[in-house]
């Protein structure tokens, strides 16, 4: 900031009590430790700046893998795994009762190399004299982490660490690949090893299982020069009577398979490489978190603790409606699966559906009671109703969509707006006895239920009483909520609040722009924007980051375009190329910004839903109020599996003032125009 700048605030505020406030925080300058390559991988090149340690998560259908890497002052790797087996039940039965291992580097067999131990620190190496090993770079790759190191003195052994999740089975691979870049033979041993542990029979569920960590083509070879070989680890859960898996140089492509098979869908091209790729990266973590259990496709948020069970926020909320977008198979099967066994606990007497199924569907938990539940159902299964475009799949979820909408009229309060116990956020915070998330969450829930009758012809009584429902919901938020907080006219999030929160971001991303401008000034004003986001609270270090990512969707649809592309570019550098890295994180200091999965559907959203400007209205239709940014001349979506069609869907600038929306399905082009700033609706 210059001298100028800075009188002229001194001035300003001299005038306004609030005027600094209304100021936006700054985007702060970051070192990035990641670099983006040209195939879409990101590394880490160690030429400094250590020691450094990190976690990621990485999950298949049967297993997720918790990785703990990093690099210590001196450059030597160290690798912390923690393999959590969603479907190998424990007991209790409770939410967090998976079977879950841990091995480091202590545990895994010896490797020596011309007879010298390869890990110094972590053997005893009194009798044997140790090798170096200097790492030299770090890299992700289609949800597969590689760590590569120098081995030796002369540093002409080359080791590549590489380690991922099966697709399909309750299995991680760490592969070792040795290359040998010197001109003389080397001597290579991995030790041998099977170790089996088994929790006993009364805490295993339905039968005792097992746990093993094996190698594969353990012995020792000798490397010629210019020469590779691989010695393999496996890290296992299997039950009685099944086999252990041997065969393990297929599971890489299976991964790198699967990977592929969700990149090829909604792909995003801008000017920006940087939203580009940490697209993808979020597209993947939001995807690959599925766990095929007894009680079909779970999607399960991760972190070591949520997993084979379901909750109404994460899936039914944040992740389901973004599916419904990308169109994979699993994806929508594990959306219309979480729905439906919400439905289960459909009841005559409106008592309200448990925040989250476990256990594979054997249990529920519902400890906070009603955090709005029925709210988060309703929104988002009205959502992926109408963009999954599937008509039988609509008519099986309207009955939910049905109840959860009376069940929240009944909840009304004396001020119109819907009482609840708490919210999502479980009373970490004070949310009243109602709160303004959950009256949104209503509010857009009866706009896609009034369009849903249309599609699904109800009767036209039925449309009128969801219509006026929505018309008395929409005047009584602005009447409850609407309030002058801090200075900045906004929201206040329950009846007494006088804090700042974050989730004022809610009216923007359903189309409520009566208190934008102090909406938006309050988010990004150094009360609530703090160097990772917004603190859910005003004057409070926590984060988390779904309301992050809500706001900065929400203020991309309320149109100041160019100030949230600066806070997006700048959240996405530091989530994909900082210091923890590559995904949306849940939250700090709880869980230590775990990279639990939906938060990533979240940011995928803020692309389809704010930037595109996607809303569903029909399943063959959706309004689109595109967001492109001044610097951009064009910017799409490729390979749309939506609405029951398949297509792209480009904007580009037009004439002075005006956009081209062009859609393409079956090489054919269809093109609307429609002013910046302005909504077409789009008919595939």
């Amino acid at each position: 900031m210059t001298k100028k700048q800075t009188i002229q605030l001194l001035v300003v505020s001299l005038l306004s009590p609030f005027a600094l406030l209304a100021q936006p925080a700054p985007v702060t300058e970051q070192q990035d430790r990641w670099e983006i390559r040209s195939d879409g991988s990101i590394t880490w090149q160690v030429n400094g700046r250590l020691p450094h340690n990190d976690h990621v998560e990485m999950s298949g259908e049967k297993v997720s893998l918790w990785l703990r890497y990093g690099v210590d002052a001196e450059g030597r790797p160290s690798l912390d795994r923690t393999m959590v087996f969603p479907t190998f039940r424990m007991l209790p039965v409770r939410t967090i009762a998976s079977m879950t291992y841990n091995v480091t580097d202590n545990d895994l067999p010896r490797v020596l190399i011309n007879d010298k131990l390869l890990r110094p620190g972590v053997y005893n190496a009194s009798v044997m004299e140790a090798l170096p090993e200097q790492v030299t770079s770090v890299r992700m790759l289609k949800g597969i982490l590689s760590i590569e190191s120098r081995v030796g003195k002369d540093k002409n052994l080359l080791l590549r660490r590489t380690i991922f999740p099966s697709a399909k089975k309750a299995m991680v691979v760490e592969n070792w690949s040795f290359i040998n870049l010197g001109n003389q033979p080397v001597k290579i041993e991995m030790e041998y090893l099977r170790r089996e542990v088994k929790p006993a029979k009364e805490r295993s569920t339905p039968a005792q299982h097992s746990f093993l960590v094996t190698t594969q083509n353990a012995g020792q070879i000798t490397l010629q020069p210019n020469q590779e070989d691989i010695f393999s680890l496996m890290y296992q859960a299997i039950t009685p009577g099944k086999s252990e898996e041997k065969y393990v140089l297929e599971e890489y492509s299976q991964r790198a398979k699967r990977v592929d098979e969700i990149q090829s869908k909604l792909q995003l091209e801008t000017p920006d490489n940087l939203l580009n790729t940490a697209f993808n990266f979020a597209k993947l973590r939001a995807t690959e978190s599925i766990y095929l259990t007894k009680g079909g496709y779970m999607h399960g948020p991760g972190g070591l603790r949520y997993y084979a069970a379901i909750w109404a926020n994460d899936q039914a909320e944040y992740v389901n409606p973004f599916f419904a977008f990308l169109g994979d198979d699993i994806g929508n099967k594990s959306a219309m699966n979480s729905y439906h066994w919400f439905a289960k606990y459909m009841n005559p007497e409106y008592k309200p559906i448990p925040s989250s199924i476990i256990a594979e569907g054997d249990a529920f938990w519902h400890g906070a009671k009603d955090r709005g539940d029925m709210a988060m159902i309703a929104y988002g299964a009205g959502r992926y109703a109408l963009a999954n475009g599937n008509v039988d799949s609509a008519k099986a979820l309207w009955p939910l969509i049905g109840w959860c909408l009376e069940y929240l009229n009944r909840k009304i309060n004396a001020n119109g707006v819907v009482a609840s116990n708490s919210d999502e956020l479980e009373n970490r915070f004070p949310a009243g006895d109602a709160n303004l998330h959950t009256s949104i969450l209503y509010y857009d829930a009866l706009r896609s239920a009034g369009m849903l009758c249309k599609e699904l012809k109800l009767p036209a009584s039925q449309i009128k009483m969801y219509a006026a429902r929505e018309k008395a919901i929409r005047a009584n938020i602005e009447k409850h909520f609407g309030a002058t907080v801090e200075g900045f006219k906004t929201y206040r999030y329950y009846a007494g609040n006088d804090t700042l929160r974050a989730w004022i971001c809610g009216p923007l991303t359903v189309d409520i722009f009566d208190r934008k401008e102090g909406t938006i000034a309050a988010l990004f004003s150094p009360r609530l924007w703090t160097e990772d986001g917004l603190a859910s609270l005003a004057g409070n270090k926590t984060f988390w980051d779904r309301s992050t990512l809500y706001a900065l969707r929400g203020v991309f649809a309320a149109g100041e375009t160019q100030k949230a592309l600066d806070f997006l570019q700048y959240y996405s550098r530091r989530r994909l190329l900082g210091e923890h890295v590559p995904y949306p994180v849940e939250a700090f200091p709880e869980g230590n910004q775990r990279h639990l999965s939906a938060e990533s559907g979240l940011y995928c959203r803020i692309f389809t839903e704010g930037i595109f400007g996607m809303r569903p209205v029909g399943f063959n239709s959706f309004d689109c109020s595109p967001k492109l940014p001044a610097a951009w001349q064009e910017m799409a979506l490729k390979n749309i599996h939506s609405f029951g069609h398949e297509f792209d869907l480009k904007v580009k600038r037009g004439e002075a003032g005006k956009l081209d929306v062009i859609v393409t399905e079956n090489g054919k082009e269809k093109k609307y125009t429609v002013k910046e700033g302005g909504t077409v609706k789009v008919s595939l």
